[in-house]
């Protein structure tokens, strides 16, 4: 049986793209960063309260990342969506969809991360 979520890896073909996406726009914290054994470079990341780590990953050896839509997505939580998106579309990454207020309160939108992995924004109502 398994005990605790560890990370989630996105491998990826342009490692400092994505790196400065995760750090610049989205605020995420670096934890470490290291080549494995076999070639792969790594870097790790963790949002602020969060304790599961996300792994972006090069291996050129195992040849073109291809992202198929709808596959899968990150999702996390923002303080303010306007005040988000503002400042994403100021880097060069506009929300691709939404905000969508639901009627719970709830409101969500997605930002395409580079290479088309796409990422899940949500404010919760207060």
């Amino acid at each position: 049986m398994v005990t605790k979520l560890l990370h989630t890896r996105y491998r990826v073909q342009d490692l400092d793209s994505t790196v400065r996406f995760y750090k610049e726009v989205l605020g995420l914290e670096e934890v470490r960063r290291h080549e494995s054994p076999r070639g792969s470079r790594l870097v790790f990341f963790k949002a602020p309260q969060s304790e599961e780590l996300i792994e972006i990953c090069q291996y050129d050896a195992s040849g073109p990342v291809v992202v198929g839509p709808d596959l899968t997505h990150l999702a996390f939580e923002v303080e303010d969506m306007a005040a988000f998106a503002t400042h994403a579309a100021a880097q060069g990454y506009p929300l691709s969809d939404g905000p969508t207020t639901a009627s719970s309160g709830t409101t969500f939108a997605f930002i395409d991360a580079p290479e088309g992995y796409e990422i899940e924004l949500i404010q919760r109502r207060d």
